[in-house]
This record gives structure tokens, C-alpha cells and sequence, in this order.
């Protein structure tokens, strides 16, 4: 189904020959610079060395759970007008069901930020995110940047990367966002999809097949191969989006008439031009997929990566569901057990909800395909009940138009509007121990909505629309499609007629058109950045969650969900941080919060005072800060309060042995924390309480000195050396880092390229 293979390879007239068969090539930095995706980076590349790449995108796309931000930030920084398309959707804080008029305001905000500096606003239920972005912005050999993680168009011949706001705000500003040169992954589709597998299908293998090893972790996918051909654009965009999952940096997929076909459809045939491979391009690996070999496929709680086939859960229910429970409820750390083996009834698994949605289900093709499996059926009258999100109002009107609406209504459906919360925890949130399949993006804990903190859970595993409909058809008793007899929907009623109409009635065009005069809309619930301290010479900060779990998510970190609303609240939603996972964090990183700010203030803090004297310190040189310590932390989503909220309440470090993403990274980075790394066969026997002090950190940083030595001071009083690592940061990340975070770098004067 799909095989990594960890070697160079070059594709030759089409063909994979590897590497140390490939005598007469161009050597592999040659050949790279053939791939799909270096021909797109070096257009947008800025920097004099091949090695790092200083990128400036063609497009921004934002939600309203991240453009209050990303536009405070800026403005604080000094921005007058968006110098390209930004386009603002409100898609994730739409039903306004929590904290009265604060998410409506953060839409008002988003508005009359598109009117004084020339943006894009797209009102609340009219396109996700990413859909608004594959019909208006995207464009073959463009890229993107989105402070959403599933910022992807690859399929559409665009690169998209999904990064933290800081990210944005550099463009923004007209500066530019750093990156290694990344390795290429040639992904070799071949086979054709059989009757029922869906995009999700072969999401799900590929994300089982790579994530666990970090087998593509920041490379790009470059898919190509004659399998490309069989698949629509539709299915393509609904693998493409996935790959998020697997940890990569961005994807690009060769383009043919299909796509051609796409950009005509939805009013913009310009955008078109056919991307190849260059003869002889090199990819760093390879993965192959035969579609034809891809079964209905399940991720099991609580990641993407947890992939079984449908058949072999139905085979052994009690086994596998025993399995994955037992890592579920340890990732839970006893606050709430989880029970899936109670949807087990008479041997088989059973189901409690359906939802397609978003970015990933909620696409033409796939809602006309679970039609036809409902078609003349019932998801009946038990305890199973689906809901079904187009991921645009185009796309709603074309279902609506063609009767497909009518079709999944007359079953037991419910149609709703566009909307993302169903992917993030806000909206068909499950009953309690129940499981819910979704074709939708991530299936983290807390992603269906469930509190543990407060005693309730339930699950969410993953599935093709195609999988769900006819899990649906079966009175939510777990059915692969391939197991159903229905008649396929014909080329025609597959072919998804775009009427952009409601764009143009609807969605405010403002780029170009700034107006410096507009006054922005301001709320009671959207306040200002707090002041953030500079870094000193030297750095002690105290351990406030030290987390073991082999990953640590972003959600974890800042909880999805009802926080959303006050995404617009620095202070407030810093209140949430780690609130699922750590609850003491918090309150902890407060009182050295405390302890920096009467430093701050000229006051001798006795505790700090008193840690200082064991190690030699000097407090007037030495910046006392908050630090979280995770394994491997900021797996999931792009947004960048993961990072923020820990420096709102006082964090100045983090350690970890890896980041489990790139963005997250960068958030910390943006936001001023500095972040340490250990070596990974090092110990870390170090507990919550326990201080860190690193001398000589501002110089170390400003040298590019990547071995910082530093100790920790236990709670018995001992003091123990440690080796921290700062590696591989920027000269720009450098001084963001002295200066405190990106506001203070661009109020200092740099950033002006």
C-alpha cells in the first residue's frame, strides 16, 4: 500500500533509478534544484546562500482565531498597509456561543482591519480557511503562508506553509521567513483507487506510513508518478491537505489538464501552467503508494498516525481498541479514563456520530459520494447522527442546486454552513464515552470537544467520507464503502460547477485599496500585547510542567475549543495555557512572573535572590523567566498562542529533547523564548520547582555559540551542571531572541530589509 524508502533517488525519463545505479547525474544539489519544489522556492528565495532561504510569499490567509493577533502585532510594529493579498476568514469562531458579543467583535475588528490597510475579509459560513484560498488566492508555481498548520495547496501546483502569526507578521512588514534549504521527497503514485477508497484513505496510510519514524518531518512531499493522472483535484487536495499530518514542510504535486481544468472552473485560467520535474531531479527519498492496493482505512485515537484498515479492526475490535486505549488513557494522565471497547456490540464496533467537514471532508466530491451511498437509505433513528459541513457557500450552492443536499437530508443528515469547529472541539461535540468518525483533519484529545479535566472524554477516529456514509447506511455499525453495493455517481454529477457569485456579493476585495483613515473596531475582549522584557545577560528560570509524554501537542499546550473566543485576549486566554495538562502551570508561572517583575522594579526577590547566591549569580543581570520541559512539544497546529500565552505569563525557556514541528518552534522563537534542546541520549531526572540558571545566555546567543553549559538547582538546595544546546538559529532569530520577542526587534529598528 505505501513503502518509505530511505535513499536517493532520481527520476529519470519518469522512471525511479536510485541513486547508486545512477552514474552519469548531476550530483544531489545539483539535481535537486530539477525538483518541482526547488524551481518554485528559488523564485521566492531572497537569500545570497543556497543553504538557508529567505522566502517572500505571494499571499496570507488568517482565521479569527489568529488575524486579531497577527494584526496587533504588526501595528505595534509599525504596519501601514498589507503590501500583498491578506485575506481574513472567519471560520473558527463562528457560532459565537461562548463570552456574549467577543467573537463577533473579533470579525468587526478583522473588517476594519481589511479596509485601512487594503485586505481580504470573508464573512463567517462562507469558506473555510483553506477553501477560500484554493478558489481565490492560489496559483500554479505561487506560494502561501497561512497561520493555520493545514495550509496546503500543493495539489493546486501552489506551496503552502502553515506557520505561527510571527511568521506572517514578517511578511507583513516586508521582511522574510527563514528556512533551511529543506530535502525533497519524491512521493511515486502508481495504481488507480478502487470503487469506495477516498482521499482520506490514502491520507491516512501515508500519515501511518511516515509520521511515527519522522520519516519526511520538515521536507517537502513532491508527488509525482503515473498515478497522479487517475486521481481528480478533489481527491488530490484532500491527500494534499493531509500531509500536515505527516510532519512535512510544505508539498507540491506536478499539475496536468486537470488542474488546467480546475483554474478555468473557478474564474482564473491564468493561474495555470504545467509544473514537472526536470529529468534527472533528485529527491533525498522516496515513498511509493499504489492506490490500487489502498483499503478504507481508520486513525484510531489520539493522532492521524494510528492507522489500522477497517477490515482489520472488524477483524480483531477487542484487541486493537484494547491496544490503543491503554496509550490513549496514559496520554491522559489519569484525569479521566477512556473506554472504547464499550462501542464494541456483538462483536462489532459501533459509531455514535458522523461529521464531514472542513478543509479535508467537506469537498465537492466527497459529499456527492456519500449521497450516492445514502441514497433512498436512513442513518435511522438510534443513537448514530451525522452532520455534514460544505467547506464553501459555492460548494453549498452547487449540492443545493443538484439536489445532493436534498439527497443527505432525506436520509438523516443535517447540512450546516461552512465552519471549522468539528476539526478543533467547537460544535458536534459527542456524548460522553462515545466514538465519533470524522473525515476531518486531526483526532487529538480534546478535538471532539470533551473536557477530562472535568470528568468527560470521548474519541474521534478517522475516516473517508465515503467509510462514514456507509458506516451511516449501516445504523453506525463500522463499514468500509468497498463493503457497500451503491451506484458510483457519474462523471457529470462528480463535476463540481464553481459559481463564485456569492464571493463577489459578500467578501470585502481591499487589497490595494488602504485607508489609512479607517478606524479599526475594536471590542472589549481585544487588548493590547502586554510589555515584554528585554533578555539579560544571564538567565534563571524555574521549571513550571515538566512533561514526559513522548509528544506534547500544541493542543495541550494551549487548549482548542471554547478558548478560541479569547483568542483576541493575550491575558485572558494565557489563563488556559497547559489547563488540560498541567493544571498548576499557570499559577506556577505567575509567581516567577512576579519575581522577574520586582526585579524589574528594583526590588531584591529574596527566593530568586537566594537560588542566585548557590551558583554565583548577579540578579541585576539576570532575567528570572518560567520554562516548560516536554520531550517533544508543538506537534499540531500552527497557532502561535502555544508560544505567546507561556510568554505572557513569564516563560523565557523552553527544553526539550526535539520540536516536533518547525512552526512551533518558530513561535517560541518569535515570542522570545529561548529554545534549548538536550542531547537526546542526555537525562532529564529534573522536576517541577527545580531552577535552570545560564550564565553568559545573551552573549552565547548573539555569538552563535549552539553549546551553552548551564545548572540546575534542585529543590534540596544541590546544584547540578547540564548541557543545553541553542542550534541552528538565524541572525535574525538571534537578535529577536536578545530583544525580547519579534515587537521589541522591530521596535528597535531591525527587520527592515
Amino acid at each position: 500500500m505505501v513503502e518509505v524508502i530511505k535513499k536517493g533517488a532520481y527520476l529519470v525519463d519518469g522512471q525511479i533509478v536510485w541513486a547508486e545505479n545512477a552514474a552519469g547525474q548531476e550530483s544531489p544539489d545539483a539535481a535537486r534544484e530539477k525538483t518541482i519544489a526547488y524551481s518554485i522556492l528559488r523564485k521566492h528565495d531572497k537569500s545570497t546562500d543556497p543553504k538557508k532561504m529567505r522566502l517572500k510569499f505571494d499571499a496570507l490567509i488568517s482565521h479569527d482565531i489568529t488575524f486579531v493577533g497577527i494584526i496587533q502585532t504588526a501595528k505595534a510594529s509599525g504596519l501601514t498597509k498589507f503590501p500583498i493579498p491578506y485575506a481574513m476568514t472567519n471560520c473558527h469562531n463562528s457560532l459565537c456561543a461562548v463570552g456574549g458579543t467577543i467573537n463577533e467583535d473579533d470579525h468587526a475588528f478583522g473588517l476594519s482591519a481589511a479596509k485601512k490597510y487594503g485586505g481580504i475579509y470573508v464573512p463567517p459560513n462562507q469558506a473555510v480557511i483553506h477553501q477560500y484560498a484554493r478558489e481565490r488566492l492560489a496559483g500554479c508555481g505561487k506560494m502561501i503562508l497561512g497561520s493555520d498548520s493545514h495550509t496546503r495547496y500543493g495539489a493546486y501546483g501552489c506551496m503552502g506553509v502553515g506557520e505561527g502569526g510571527g511568521e506572517l507578521v514578517k511578511q507583513l512588514l516586508e521582511n522574510t521567513y527563514g528556512v533551511a534549504a529543506p530535502e525533497v521527497v519524491m512521493v511515486y503514485l502508481e495504481g488507480k483507487p478502487r470503487k469506495g477508497v477516498g482521499p482520506q484513505d490514502v491520507a491516512i496510510a501515508l500519515v501511518g506510513a511516515t509520521f511515527p519514524n519522522g520519516d519526511v518531518k520538515n521536507k517537502v512531499l513532491e508527488f509525482v508518478g503515473p498515478g497522479v493522472k487517475e486521481l481528480s483535484c478533489d481527491f488530490r487536495i484532500g491527500v494534499d491537505v493531509m500531509t500536515t499530518e505527516t510532519s512535512c514542510l510544505t508539498s507540491i504535486w506536478q499539475t496536468d489538464e486537470a488542474v488546467r481544468a480546475y483554474y478555468e472552473n473557478v474564474g482564473r485560467p491564468e493561474e495555470y501552467q504545467e509544473l514537472n520535474p526536470g529529468n534527472g531531479a533528485y529527491y533525498d527519498s522516496v515513498v511509493k503508494i499504489d492506490l490500487s492496493k489502498v483499503e478504507c482505512m481508520i486513525a484510531l485515537p489520539f493522532h492521524p498516525s494510528i492507522a489500522y484498515t477497517i477490515h482489520e479492526l472488524q477483524a480483531d475490535p477487542e484487541g486493537i481498541l484494547a491496544k490503543v486505549e491503554e496509550a490513549c488513557n496514559k496520554q491522559l494522565g489519569g484525569k479521566v479514563t477512556l473506554d472504547l471497547r464499550r462501542n464494541i456490540v456483538d462483536g462489532k464496533v459501533t459509531c455514535d456520530q458522523g461529521v464531514i467537514v472542513g478543509c479535508s471532508g467537506g469537498m465537492y466530491e466527497n459529499i456527492v459520494e456519500a449521497a450516492a451511498i445514502l441514497k433512498g437509505q436512513s442513518i435511522g433513528n438510534g443513537y448514530f447522527d451525522m452532520s455534514v459541513y460544505p467547506s464553501s457557500t459555492p460548494i453549498s450552492l452547487a449540492i443545493t442546486k443538484n439536489g445532493t443536499a436534498a439527497t443527505l437530508m432525506e436520509a438523516g443528515c443535517v447540512m450546516k454552513p461552512a465552519f471549522c469547529g468539528p476539526c478543533f472541539g467547537a460544535g458536534d461535540t459527542p456524548a460522553n464515552g462515545t466514538l465519533s468518525i470524522r473525515h476531518a483533519t486531526r483526532n487529538f484529545a480534546n478535538r471532539e470537544g470533551s473536557k477530562p479535566g472535568n470528568g468527560q472524554i470521548a474519541a474521534v477516529a478517522l475516516m473517508d467520507a465515503r467509510s462514514i456514509a456507509a458506516t451511516a447506511r449501516n445504523g453506525g455499525v463500522l463499514t468500509a464503502a468497498t463493503d457497500i453495493d451503491y451506484d458510483e455517481p457519474t462523471a457529470e454529477e462528480l463535476t463540481y460547477r464553481y459559481d463564485g457569485g456569492v464571493y463577489a456579493k459578500r467578501c470585502y476585495e481591499g487589497f490595494g485599496k488602504a485607508d489609512p483613515d479607517a478606524q479599526l473596531r475594536y471590542g472589549p475582549n481585544i487588548k493590547d500585547w502586554p510589555k515584554m522584557p528585554k533578555l539579560e545577560e544571564d538567565l534563571l528560570v524555574r521549571l513550571c510542567a515538566v512533561i514526559h509524554d513522548p509528544v506534547t501537542t500544541t493542543d495541550e499546550l494551549i487548549p482548542s475549543g471554547e478558548t478560541s473566543s479569547y483568542r483576541s485576549n493575550p491575558i485572558g486566554l494565557s489563563e488556559f495555557a497547559l489547563s488540560r495538562r498541567v493544571p498548576e502551570y499557570v499559577g506556577r508561572s505567575k509567581a516567577v512572573r512576579a519575581l522577574e517583575e520586582a526585579r524589574e522594579a528594583g526590588e531584591v526577590p529574596a527566593e530568586a535572590a537566594s537560588v542566585l547566591e548557590k551558583v554565583g549569580g548577579d540578579l541585576k543581570r539576570t532575567t528570572i523567566g518560567s520554562c516548560v520541559f516536554a520531550n517533544k512539544p508543538g506537534d499540531g497546529s500552527a497557532r502561535e498562542q502555544a508560544a505567546s500565552c507561556q510568554k505572557v505569563l513569564g516563560g523565557f525557556a523552553n527544553i526539550c529533547y526535539e520540536y516536533a514541528t518547525k512552526r512551533y518552534r518558530s513561535n517560541c522563537i518569535n515570542w522570545g523564548i529561548v529554545p534549548f534542546t538536550l542531547d537526546k541520549s542526555a537525562a532529564f531526572p529534573y522536576e517541577d520547582g527545580d531552577w535552570v540558571y545560564v550564565p553568559g545566555v545573551k552573549a552565547a546567543i548573539a555569538g552563535g555559540v549552539e553549546d551553552i553549559p548551564a545548572k540546575v538547582i534542585r529543590g534540596d538546595g544541590s546544584v547540578e551542571d547540564i548541557a543545553l544546546k541553542c542550534a541552528g538559529l538565524t541572525a535574525d532569530e538571534r537578535l529577536i531572541l536578545q530583544e525580547g520577542c519579534l515587537m521589541n526587534y522591530y521596535a528597535a529598528g531591525y527587520g527592515k530589509e
